[in-house]
């Protein structure tokens, strides 16, 4: 019988061999799969069998955080070491540290910890890495652990007045105890692939109060109930797989016919247009999508099935299933500024990084919040090409959409002109952003931005010259301290 081509590699368990040759898909990225189908029906039994009503907190805590704990040693064999040693090292700071220093430490602690092994990928495994490998979970569990840190210090460090008003609403007045601990870092609904909440919220959610505050704060109103309702996630739960489904498709067709290394080909470089190579690279970067779209929603419909993720209701009186939701793919497929597609990409991170980062930085906000985005990533050298890049490309995005955007509202022919045009521009300029983060390296990097005669680097530079600035002080003048944060948080990214 001739040798597989399908990698065999894996840490983890090789009890799902057959199948991954069966399918022609790599061993770990069928554990992965197989685990996130095992926790979606985990959770429909968890959300069914294991209600408020049925089970008491303690056990509501222990079955996530031991059946979160067995996927991660099935995926990632002995690996999931580093999982186990990191909450363990963070819990003994949470309980022995000072509160005055809890946040500090905590970070240090989770940010050393990701960053020595991020370093092993590189310099160890040099670039050979599993896809699916131990590090992603890794970088989860670090937003997790700053997260809970700084808002256990928020509620028994300082005063109210020292808080923006999300802080006060997220701060916690008690440490969690081991198991509380354990449970909202290893729980089976976001061990493999997040996202991270907030730690509040998850607490709720195992005492069986999160739907209950979450009508609450929105300024539920009865509307004919005799009681708070109990919203079904059916219908979410539904749609969110529908969409899993369809990237899963888009995924192993599409992304595999369309590599993106092959936009560092030396021959198809030689041999192709300057169109026909920008071109393959803006089809190759969306083909390339539906694998974040599949992990993502698939992860957001598991915390769904057990019943958290639950966010109020809208303005048209529908419940919103999507606290924890990390991208809207709509809004990034349409965007028409990078405003609105980070806005929509993988809008967990993004919040945790103004919870941790933005919100407190004594200075240099913007510096800090990108320097922090690029550490908590990796070490590739691809990753800090993307973000040195990214920031003409928004600096010159915001100078021309601030100096130009207004002359085209007077009319809808002339916004709908603008809005392809700008569209097309975002799509392009953040296809030459993002393609180092995909190929990892110095060399092809340099070979791609060289094959596209660096134009995106050049037309930046020549907008901010040339064109004036001119800051956007419209909003900024009539919010409060803490909604000018958030704005701008958003504005800086923008």
């Amino acid at each position: 019988m001739a040798e597989s081509n399908i990698p065999f590699r894996t840490t983890g368990s090789k009890l799902l061999h057959p199948v991954s040759e069966l399918l022609g898909v790599p061993l770990d990225q069928v554990n992965f799969l197989a685990c996130q189908l095992c926790a979606l029906l985990a959770a429909f039994w968890f959300r069914l069998y294991l209600s408020p009503n049925k089970a008491s907190t303690t056990i509501r805590h222990a079955v996530p955080t031991l059946l979160g704990a067995y996927f991660a040693i099935f995926c990632f064999g002995w690996y999931s070491l580093h999982i186990f040693t990191m909450v363990s090292i963070c819990y003994c700071i949470m309980l022995k540290a000072s509160i005055e220093n809890l946040h500090r430490y905590s970070v240090i602690a989770a940010m050393g910890y990701l960053i020595l092994c991020q370093l092993s990928r590189v310099y160890i495994f040099n670039y050979g890495l599993l896809s699916t490998d131990f590090s992603g979970p890794l970088m989860i569990i670090t937003q997790k652990i700053t997260t809970v840190a700084f808002q256990v210090h928020d509620g028994l460090c300082k005063k109210d007045e020292e808080l923006t008003s999300e802080q006060q609403r997220l701060a916690v007045k008690a440490r969690p105890t081991l198991l509380e601990y354990l449970s909202y870092n290893l729980n089976f609904l976001s061990i493999l692939a997040g996202p991270c909440s907030n730690y509040k919220d998850y607490i709720a959610f195992i005492e069986g109060r999160h739907i209950a505050m979450k009508l609450l704060e929105r300024n539920w109103k009865p509307n004919g109930y005799n009681r708070l309702p109990e919203p079904s996630p059916a219908g979410a739960i539904v749609y969110k797989l529908c969409i899993t489904t369809g990237s899963l498709i888009l995924f192993l067709s599409l992304t595999k016919a369309l590599p993106i290394v092959y936009i560092a080909d030396d021959k198809f470089i030689n041999e192709a247009s300057f169109l026909a190579r920008l071109s393959y690279a803006y089809i190759a970067m969306q083909a390339a999508r539906p694998k974040y779209y599949f992990a993502w929603t698939l992860a957001d419909a598991i915390n769904n099935a057990a019943g958290y993720g639950f966010n109020g209701i809208d303005t048209q009186g529908q419940f919103r299933w999507d606290l924890i939701s990390n991208l809207n793919i709509w809004n990034i497929e349409t965007a028409t500024s990078f405003k609105m597609y980070i806005d929509n990409w993988n809008i967990q991170t993004a919040a945790w990084l103004k919870r941790v980062c933005y919100d407190r930085a004594p200075h240099s906000r913007t510096a800090f919040t990108f320097f922090l985005s690029a550490v908590w990533h990796g070490v590739y050298p691809g990753y800090y090409f993307t973000f040195i890049t990214a920031v003409p490309i928004t600096l010159a995005a915001r100078a021309m959409r601030n100096n130009f955007r207004h002359h085209f509202l007077s009319s809808r022919t002339k916004k709908f002109i603008y809005d392809i045009i700008t569209w097309a521009v975002t799509q392009l300029s953040i296809c030459y952003t993002v393609a180092p983060f995909l190929l990892l390296a110095v060399e092809p990097t340099f070979k791609f931005y060289k094959s596209m005669f660096f134009c995106f680097h050049i037309l930046s530079i020549l907008v901010l010259l040339v064109l004036p600035i001119k800051p956007n002080t419209v909003k900024s003048q009539v919010h409060t301290s803490s909604n000018n944060k958030e704005n701008g948080y958003i504005r800086a990214l923008n």
